[in-house]
């Protein structure tokens, strides 16, 4: 047994199992994808850390235990279509297109998004397609999704992003309150999305998904 194989198999029974996420599937997940193959490769000896991996630019790939309780609390099926939002090197959307029947991975900077299109190439991983554009924007083009994961701190959701959620759909995010960060689902029911908390955990704030400053006298 690899290195590797090894680590992963502890990050599952140490980070993973004991956070309360049992659903086969997406234990499956993590023992199956190959975490080291979709980080960059300065980071790969450290890819099984239970912490962020920062990539630059206020921008991380999600620690495996928040990324595996965001999975546990929107509980994507292999019948649903998925926009992983801000995507990086592809982890995050490896690991959802084991669960889902398609992926749409939106990453905004040209070098992960092709590591991310080679290693999923590599891996044999076909029901992903990597989009490139500003992440507040979405990917219209593929819409209506049945789920929306935002890879990120957020403080507020766009409109152009919302509108791309199928009525009945679910989205997920870490909604950010300075350094604290809260975790929610929102169902979209008649145009408008009904948000619920799920666990505490923090992540960077995406710019793109920042409010703007107001000044009063």
């Amino acid at each position: 047994m690899s290195d590797n194989v090894t680590r992963r198999r502890m990050m599952v029974d140490n980070q993973i199992r004991p956070s309360d996420v049992t659903k086969f599937p997406i234990i499956e997940a993590f023992l199956s994808i190959k975490r080291e193959a979709f980080v960059p490769s300065e980071n790969r000896d450290t890819a099984y850390v239970g912490e962020h991996i920062r990539i630059g630019n206020d921008r991380v790939i999600l620690d495996p235990r928040t990324l595996a309780k965001m999975l546990d609390l929107v509980d994507v099926n292999d019948s649903e279509l998925v926009l992983d939002v801000g995507s990086a090197f592809g982890y995050s959307a490896a690991i959802i297109a084991h669960l889902a029947e398609a992926v749409v991975a939106l990453e905004s900077e040209d070098k992960p998004a092709n590591e991310m299109q080679t290693a999923l190439t590599e891996h044999g991983i076909d029901n992903v397609i990597v989009e490139r554009g500003l992440l507040h924007e979405g990917a219209p083009s593929h819409a209506p999704y049945d789920v929306i994961f935002i890879q990120g701190g957020i403080e507020l959701v766009t409109d152009k992003i919302s509108s791309q959620l199928k009525d009945g759909g679910r989205m997920v995010a870490i909604f950010m309150e300075g350094a604290l960060g809260r975790v929610k689902i929102g169902y979209k029911l008649n145009n408008e999305i009904c948000w619920r908390f799920g666990f505490n955990a923090a992540a960077p704030v995406l710019d793109c998904f920042r409010k703007e400053l107001t000044f009063t006298l």
